[in-house]
């Protein structure tokens, strides 16, 4: 059995639903988890913010163009007046639902409720789809089995149980569907897995029934060996060890999510990117098998800020760098480069929320100065000692280019290089072109 995840974008209209739903029929007998319609998971978001600002007016007419919206997909997506008749009675309770979250005293809680309902209702058109193409499809509601902990952590054991018994509930099933992103807390609370919890679902549930593969569906090509908005003739990369994947996608290449491949790789269950819009298309396969001396590609993260800390008492003094990485700690920012020398560190943050107070509390220790709108740019691939030469070579290619910081050594997959965005443009150029001859 495998597991099937398709993005908000790829059932973004009714055309593109039923070209899903044409790839769903090829795949029978396995689980399909399905995301939120392209734009409705804002939608949602939006109303949630006009419910906490107590301005229920712009909320209604909010759910009201929304409402409207779903009604015109419904009547292009279904070939039948009954089905359309059912998906509208569908569509009217699931209104409902959002609307009875109005109240005086809007909390997480209740965004939370809303936010659930985008997935709810894709899922359940993209099922009542099947159901009319005379496929059978059985519904397996996310909620009933998708749980965290106390400590907002995902609960495999729970979800491994849940999910059997209720898929031995319909063993003669054709088609599972569940919904993408949602879950119950540890307290039976409607919640979700936060950022990146779409892919996540869909590897905890590979996780919980060992699936045979786990394949998620967008509309693009898998991984890019370097970002085509910016680089003429990047290409898809076609294979990727777990690190590597997770190397790339912390570091810009936004596909897919680093913590939703590690459940798929505890369990040696192989994740498919595959594209909807070229379904015949190879895409990018990851797994834990490494190959052997090649730089596989080259990612750009932006809004990076530099911090560096410079104290004569730094030198052959212990405990300094425990006191500056504790600063950092206590506002829950978390650093991405490193670099050290006899009387220096310097670190790299993605978030400047709370940089006021890391400066006032840095300068206790030394003195700071802020370089801010970085990138960091990372070359990824088997970076193994045994592989002589790599990082010459990517170093070299960066000569015409101003580096701020080099981080070398902390993995086997990873070389970064800080620079100012505004040449993050010329340095992933010259990269591609020294690194993808």
């Amino acid at each position: 059995m495998k597991v099937l995840k398709f993005a908000g974008s790829s059932i973004g209209s009714a055309v593109k639903m039923n070209k899903v739903a044409a790839l769903i029929r090829e795949a029978k007998g396995n689980i399909i988890v399905i995301s939120a319609i392209s734009g409705m998971t804002d939608a949602l978001l939006e109303i949630s913010d006009y419910l906490y600002k107590k301005n229920s007016d712009a909320a209604n007419e909010i759910i009201n163009q929304l409402e409207n919206s779903c009604l015109t997909f419904v009547s292009e997506l279904y070939a039948t007046q009954a089905y359309k008749l059912q998906a509208r009675e569908l569509l009217k309770e699931r209104f409902h639902s959002i609307r009875s979250c109005a109240k005086d005293l809007f909390t997480s809680f209740e965004e939370k409720v809303i936010l659930a309902e985008g997935e709810l209702i894709s899922s359940e058109l993209m099922y009542l789809l099947l159901r009319e193409q005379n496929v059978n499809a059985v519904l397996l509601p996310a909620l009933d089995f998708m749980r965290t902990d106390k400590n907002a952590e995902p609960d495999p054991i729970y979800i491994k149980a849940k999910l059997q018994k209720q898929l031995e509930a319909s063993p003669n099933a054709e088609i599972y569907i569940t919904q993408a992103y949602i879950c119950r807390n540890a307290y039976g609370e409607t919640d979700n897995l936060g950022r990146g919890g779409s892919d996540l679902t869909a590897s905890l549930i590979g996780a919980a029934i060992r699936a045979e593969e786990i394949q998620i569906w967008t509309d693009m090509d898998g991984m890019q060996n370097n970002d085509p908005r910016y680089v003429q003739n990047a290409s898809p990369v076609r294979q990727l060890q777990f690190e590597e994947a997770a190397e790339l996608s912390y570091f810009g290449a936004r596909i897919l999510y680093p913590t939703c491949i590690l459940p798929a790789k505890l369990n040696n269950i192989p994740v498919h990117l595959l594209n909807t819009l070229q379904p015949d298309a190879p895409g990018t396969l990851i797994s834990n098998e490494m190959e052997k001396g090649k730089i596989k590609a080259v990612a750009a993260k932006d809004g990076i800020t530099a911090i560096r800390i410079k104290s004569g008492r730094m030198l052959l003094a212990h405990g300094f760098l425990r006191k500056v990485f504790e600063i950092f700690e206590s506002y829950q920012t978390a650093i991405d480069m490193v670099a050290t020398s006899e009387v220096s560190v310097s670190v790299t943050i993605d978030n400047n929320r709370n940089l006021p107070e890391i400066t006032d509390d840095l300068k206790k220790y030394g003195t700071v100065s802020i370089d801010k709108n970085m990138s960091i740019i990372c070359v990824v691939g088997d970076l193994d000692w045994g592989n002589l030469g790599f990082e010459s070579i990517a170093v070299n290619a960066l000569k015409d280019v101003e580096v701020r910081m080099i981080s070398y050594g902390g993995s086997n997959y990873n070389i970064s290089f800080l620079v100012k965005s505004e040449d993050k443009n010329r340095a992933l150029q010259a990269l591609g072109k020294n690194l993808f001859k």
